[in-house]
């Protein structure tokens, strides 16, 4: 009896979470995902803080693990007006408690934890901050400089993200402070730029493939001649090239053009096509292809860093993989392969045969970097190992890691570094276009000022609760004109600079007066929904960013201009 055919196993599906997440997956990767889920943010909140709640919805749509939302007030009427998430029902009700309630129902795999107390009050307990991995902290009229300060310096000492946001009006602003090193492995830069051939260094496995395809290339069909890899094209006219010039490639750009005439000239013409498509490929390649690699700048001063940083029993994985990279560039002369091909015009078993030289020389360099690695965890006695998948993606985008130098929030113009005061008064004198941010941002150090100063003469007078300026008293256009100037002023004098003619003074605080006037409009902290809805989305992703070591966050400071419809960064 003949035996009955198996049923082969019915393919494995994607998950429901992959399902639910297909798009942003795409975007970064399982990792990432795993990153959002294992964050918990932290909202302070002390006015209607609609920014803060839109940067929250925008976070709980993609699945951020947990949130928590510190809100002393409740529901008031103008609160209904424009934050979207609170219903006539939640009138009187804590703030709080409303808003996780709505944005909860977003998507259940996210848990939301509301706090009814004051930020101060919140901020007394020395451990109330320890279990947050990203901080949110809305700018409000009540707010405390203390408060702030304090935040501020806890995520400087314990290397956590702080987000510093405004929106007032049609204008808004916001400042990220990161720890002092910020590696980012994954910066997803132009597949364009990352194609590293290495056509200069070839290995013996590549030399080897090129010398058998080409060995006689003249003798070739016109099929096979049309279908030779562009890359192989290559390296066989740098051998013919290099044998009369000294064995030296093309280096400089006259010496390409001819190369690439070289190439061009080896094209056979005398067939139906007029020309063959793998030298035109060739010749298209010459320029970018045929560079000397160097060490970026930025991965030189990585390596130089983790070389010389003091010894730790057990120092992040990101400065191990580091120091074993930089000793096998020291040691190669070159980066490890990445081992990616572009398309190209070949037969299908030559693509696949040099697409396995390329990785295979690539998991060589891997492997030999994963020695090192686990050679140096020994010494350290290191208890967990670095992950072979972290070295791996390392490895393929050496080239393109970013080390991200964190800056303090800078909301204390008294104490502004000289180095940072120098660089922005040197901006407002050079400044004199109209469409530039930095008189927004200026405008929100006064704001910030003239709140303080509101502030502390409240509490002199009446101790006990701090009415809100934001809902019973707005702000004089005069007081935030004249700390305006007091800001100048002390910007030029801690950065060791002046403005030689009162006219240049004028000019700046000219350009400073529509979004003083705006602001003061505000009510002094009034936000529009649109305008708070469409920053929180910009927000949330500065937030995935830093969350998910993915991309490359803005550098420090964004603003953005409601009434132009433009946005701008600043680096302060």
């Amino acid at each position: 009896m003949a035996a009955k055919p198996m049923t082969p196993p019915p393919l494995q599906g994607p998950t429901a979470k992959e399902k639910k997440y297909d798009r942003q997956l795409r975007l970064w990767a399982a990792s990432g995902q795993q990153a959002l889920e294992e964050a918990h943010i932290l909202l302070l909140n002390s006015s209607p803080g609609v920014v803060g709640v839109e940067t929250l919805k925008n976070l709980i749509l993609p699945g951020i693990g947990n949130y928590t939302i510190v809100d002393e007030e409740d529901v008031a009427e103008e609160d209904l007006g424009i934050n979207f998430f609170l219903t006539d029902d939640s009138l009187g009700k804590p703030r709080a408690n409303e808003t996780c309630k709505y944005l909860t129902e977003l998507n259940p795999d996210v848990n939301g934890y509301p706090v009814q107390r004051s930020i101060h009050d919140f901020l007394e307990d020395p451990h109330a901050l320890d279990k947050y991995s990203l901080i949110l902290f809305v700018a409000s009229p009540r707010q405390s400089s203390e408060d702030l300060n304090k935040v501020s310096q806890h995520c400087l000492h314990n290397s956590i993200p702080l987000f510093y946001i405004h929106s007032i009006g049609l204008f808004s602003h916001f400042s990220i402070q990161l720890p002092d090193a910020f590696p980012i492995v994954d910066t997803h830069p132009d597949p364009a730029s990352t194609q590293d051939l290495r056509l200069l260094q070839p290995w013996p496995e590549l030399q080897d493939f090129m010398e058998t395809k080409t060995s006689d290339l003249d003798a070739l069909s016109d099929h096979d001649h049309g279908h030779v890899p562009y890359l192989i094209l290559l390296l066989q006219f740098l051998e013919d090239w290099k044998s009369s010039h000294d064995g030296h490639p093309p280096s400089e750009y006259r010496e390409k053009k001819e190369f690439k005439a070289l190439i061009e000239s080896k094209a056979r013409r005398n067939n139906p096509e007029g020309g063959e498509e793998n030298f035109d490929e060739a010749a298209a390649a010459v320029l970018k292809s045929l560079n000397t690699p160097s060490l970026p700048s930025g991965l030189a001063e990585i390596f130089a860093e983790a070389t010389h940083r003091k010894p730790q029993t057990d120092p992040a994985n990101f400065w191990l993989v580091a120091a074993a990279i930089s000793k096998f560039h020291a040691d190669s002369g070159a980066l490890p392969l990445p081992g990616a091909l572009p398309d190209m015009k070949a037969q299908s078993h030559d693509y696949i045969q040099l697409q396995n030289i390329y990785k295979t020389k690539a998991r060589r360099d891997i492997e030999e970097i994963t020695k090192r690695i686990r050679a140096m965890e020994m010494v350290l006695q290191r208890g967990s190992p670095v992950e072979n998948k972290e070295i791996e993606a390392f490895c393929k985008g050496a080239a393109f890691v970013r080390l991200i130098r964190g800056k303090q929030l800078l909301f204390d113009i008294n104490t502004i570094p000289p180095d940072r005061a120098k660089a922005l008064s040197e901006k407002l004198l050079q400044d004199d276009d109209s469409s530039s941010s930095l008189p927004i941002y200026i405008a929100f150090l006064a704001y910030d000022a003239t709140c303080a100063d509101y502030i502390s003469s409240q509490t002199q007078q009446q101790p006990q609760k701090l009415p809100d300026p934001q809902r019973r008293h707005g702000l004089s256009l005069a007081f935030l004109k004249m700390h305006a100037e007091t800001i100048i002023t002390k910007i030029f004098a801690a950065g060791a600079n002046r403005i030689d003619n009162h006219a240049e003074k004028i000019a700046i605080l000219e350009r400073l007066e529509p979004v003083l006037e705006e602001i003061a409009r505000a009510e002094g902290g009034g936000e529009l929904h649109n305008i708070s809805a469409l920053v929180g989305g910009m927000v949330a992703q500065e937030v995935i960013k830093v969350v998910t070591r993915q991309y490359i966050p803005v550098d420090n400071t964004c603003v953005f201009d409601g009434i132009g419809s433009k946005s701008g960064v600043l680096s302060v």
